[in-house]
C-alpha cells in the first residue's frame, strides 16, 4: 500500500514550467509584441522579410563581394565590381590622410600619439577615484604634451605649422577643449542668469540670446575675420585658436541653458537649508545645489556634448581640415573618386565610437548618481 505522503507530487504542466526559461520568455514576448493578432502577424512577417533581404544585400555588398586590398595604387579591380561590392581597399590607401591630413608623413606618429593621449585623458577623467584636484594638473600636463607634439620645435622635434594639421587630432582638440572650457563657462552663466543683480543677469541673458540667435557658422566667420580686428597691432592668433574660442563661446551658451534647467528643478527647501547652515553663496552652490542640478540634467548634457562633437565638422568653412574634411578631400583623387561611400562609412564609424562611448558613460553616471 502506498501512503499519501509517498505519492509523487503532481508536476506542473509543460507550458507553465517553460515560462521561466529564456526560450519561454522569448516565445511569450513574440506572441505579445509581434504576433498578437492576424494583422500584426502579417505586418511582422513582411517587415522581417524586408529586413532580412536588406541584411543579406548589405552583407553581400560589404563582405562577400568586397575587395579589401589591391596592389599599389590601382583601383581597377574595384571599378570592375562597382555596384556589386564595396571597395574597402580605399581605406588602406587613404587612411593616413583621413586621420592626419597633410601633417608630414614621417612625423605622423606625433598626431597618432596625440590621439592616444586624448583617449587616455578621457579614460582617466571617467574614473571617479580620479575626481580630485590632481586631475586639473593631469589636464594641464596633457595640454602641454599635445602642444609640444603637434607644434614641435623643441626636444629635437621639427616644427610643424598649424596649417599642416588636420584629421582626427583637430576634431579632438576642438571638441575636447571646447567642452572643457565651455562647461565651467556655462555654469557661471547659468548662475548669472539666476542672479538677483540686474546688471549680471542682463549681461548673461544678452550673451546667451546672442549666441543662440545666430548659426555656429556665423560665429566661426566672426572669430576668423573680425576677431583679429580687436587685437593690437602686431598680435596675431592662428585660425585654429580663433575657432576654438568660437566653440567655447558656443558651447558655454548652450550648456548654460541645460544647467539652468537643472537649477530650476532643485526645490526651494534646499536653498533654505543651505542658508540656515550659514553657507556662503559659492559654498551653497558648489556643495549642495550644483551637484544635484547636474545630476538631474545628465542626459541633456551628454546630448549637447555629442551634438557639439559632430558640429566640429563646420570648421571647413574657415579652412581648417577636421576629420570629415580630410575624408572628403581624400577622394578627390580620380582613381578613388567613385568610392566615397566606403570612406564615409569609415569616418562614420569613428564618430560613432566616440559618441557611443559618451552615451554609455552617461548611462553609467545616471546609475551611479541615482538616489538609493
Amino acid at each position: 500500500m502506498i501512503s499519501i505522503t509517498d505519492a509523487p507530487q503532481n508536476p506542473l504542466p509543460f507550458d507553465a514550467r517553460s515560462r521561466g526559461t529564456p526560450a519561454g520568455r522569448a516565445v511569450r514576448w513574440l506572441r505579445t509584441n509581434l504576433f498578437a493578432s492576424v494583422t500584426s502577424s502579417i505586418i511582422s512577417v513582411l517587415l522581417i522579410a524586408l529586413l532580412a533581404k536588406a541584411f543579406v544585400s548589405l552583407v553581400q555588398w560589404g563582405y562577400w563581394n568586397a575587395i579589401w586590398i589591391v596592389s599599389g595604387n590601382q583601383s581597377g579591380p574595384c571599378r570592375s565590381i562597382r555596384g556589386h561590392g564595396a571597395c574597402w581597399a580605399v581605406i588602406p590607401e587613404k587612411y593616413r590622410f583621413i586621420l592626419f591630413g597633410t601633417y608630414p608623413f614621417n612625423e605622423q606618429w606625433r598626431p597618432a600619439l596625440v590621439c592616444l593621449t586624448f583617449i587616455a585623458l578621457f579614460w582617466v577623467s571617467s574614473r571617479r577615484n580620479w575626481w580630485r584636484k590632481e586631475l586639473v594638473l593631469v589636464w594641464a600636463a596633457a595640454l602641454v604634451l599635445i602642444g609640444v607634439l603637434m607644434w614641435g620645435g623643441v626636444f629635437r622635434l621639427s616644427y610643424v605649422s598649424q596649417d599642416r594639421w588636420g584629421g582626427l587630432p583637430v576634431t579632438l582638440i576642438l571638441a575636447t577643449f571646447g567642452l572643457a572650457f565651455g562647461f565651467p563657462l556655462g555654469i557661471v552663466v547659468a548662475l548669472g542668469r539666476r542672479s538677483k543683480l540686474p546688471a549680471i543677469q542682463s549681461l548673461c541673458v544678452l550673451y546667451v540670446e546672442l549666441i543662440r540667435g545666430v548659426p555656429l557658422i556665423s560665429l566661426l566667420f566672426m572669430a576668423s575675420v573680425m576677431f583679429p580686428l580687436f587685437l593690437p597691432d602686431g598680435v596675431n592668433i592662428d585660425k585654429l585658436l580663433r575657432a576654438q574660442i568660437a566653440f567655447i563661446l558656443y558651447a558655454g551658451a548652450y550648456l548654460a541653458e541645460v544647467i539652468r534647467g537643472g537649477l530650476q528643478a532643485i526645490p526651494r527647501g534646499q536653498h533654505d537649508a543651505a542658508d540656515a547652515l550659514g553657507l556662503t553663496y559659492w559654498k551653497k552652490n558648489g556643495l549642495i545645489i550644483l551637484p544635484q542640478a547636474i545630476r538631474h540634467v545628465i542626459p541633456p548634457l551628454v546630448n549637447t556634448f555629442i551634438a557639439f562633437f559632430k558640429d566640429t565638422s563646420l570648421v571647413l568653412i574657415i579652412g581648417i581640415f577636421d576629420l570629415l574634411t580630410t575624408a572628403k578631400t581624400s577622394i578627390i583623387d580620380p582613381a578613388w573618386q567613385q568610392f566615397s561611400v566606403e570612406v564615409y562609412v569609415f569616418v562614420g564609424l569613428i564618430y560613432f565610437v566616440f559618441c557611443f562611448a559618451m552615451s554609455r558613460y552617461s548611462r553609467q553616471l545616471e546609475a551611479q548618481s541615482r538616489p538609493g
